[in-house]
C-alpha cells in the first residue's frame, strides 16, 4: 500500500504543528487508498548539515543521516506541515530536506502552511521551490491555516469547513500523484 509521510516542519518548543499533523493523519486514516504516518523531524535530532559529501552520492558518514535517509526512502509521498517564519520555512525543515537527495526523488508532495498574516502561504511558496529542486512533485491544492481563525487563542487547533475540504482534495491529489510516479521510483 502507498505510504505517505506527514513531515512536521518545526522543532520549536510550543509549536502547534503536531496538532495539524494529527488532524491530517486522522483524515488519512479514514481513507482506504494509502497509509499516513507522522514524521517529526525533531525526533531525528539532525544537526546543521554536516555530511562531508554531496547527498546526491547517497553515501552518508553519520548515523543520524542514515536514519533520516532510511525513513524518507521508505515513504512513497509526503504532506509537509510548515509554519511561516519570517516569510519562509523554518531552518530545521530546510536543513532536513538538504540532508538527503535521492530519497525525495519522484515522489508527490502536498503542503499545509500555517501562520498569522497570510496563513503560511509564503512559506508554502518557498517550500514548493525547494521541493522541486529535490525532484518532489508538488500537487496543486494546498491547505493554508490562520492562527487567528483556525486556532482558539492561537494555540488550540480548530479547523473550519474550508480547511477540511481543502485537506480532502489535497490528500486525493497526493495519493493520485504518488501512484502515478511509482514507475519512476521503481526504475
Amino acid at each position: 500500500m502507498t505510504t505517505i509521510g506527514i513531515i512536521l516542519g518545526s522543532t520549536r518548543p510550543g509549536r502547534v504543528g503536531p496538532q495539524i499533523g494529527e488532524w491530517i493523519e486522522k483524515a488519512g486514516s479514514a481513507r482506504e487508498d494509502a497509509d499516513f504516518q507522522i514524521v517529526d523531524i525533531a525526533d531525528y535530532d539532525l544537526p546543521l548539515f554536516d555530511e562531508p559529501g554531496s547527498p546526491r552520492l547517497g553515501t552518508y558518514a553519520h548515523e543520524h543521516t542514515r536514519a533520516w535517509s532510511a525513513k524518507i526512502a521508505e515513504l512513497d509521498g509526503f504532506v509537509f506541515v510548515t509554519p511561516e517564519y519570517n516569510r519562509s520555512i523554518p531552518a530545521a525543515l530546510k536543513n532536513a530536506i538538504d540532508f538527503v537527495y535521492n530519497e525525495w526523488n519522484h515522489k508527490a508532495a502536498g503542503f499545509v502552511g500555517y501562520g498569522s498574516n497570510v496563513s503560511g502561504s509564503r512559506a508554502v511558496d518557498h517550500l514548493r521551490h525547494i521541493a522541486a529542486a529535490v525532484q518532489l512533485s508538488g500537487v496543486y491544492t494546498q491547505v493554508n491555516l490562520s492562527l487567528q481563525t483556525d486556532f482558539q487563542q492561537f494555540t488550540t487547533f480548530a479547523p473550519g469547513e474550508r480547511a477540511e475540504g481543502a485537506l480532502q482534495e489535497m490528500l486525493t491529489e497526493v495519493v493520485t500523484l504518488t501512484e502515478a510516479l511509482a514507475h519512476k521510483r521503481q526504475a
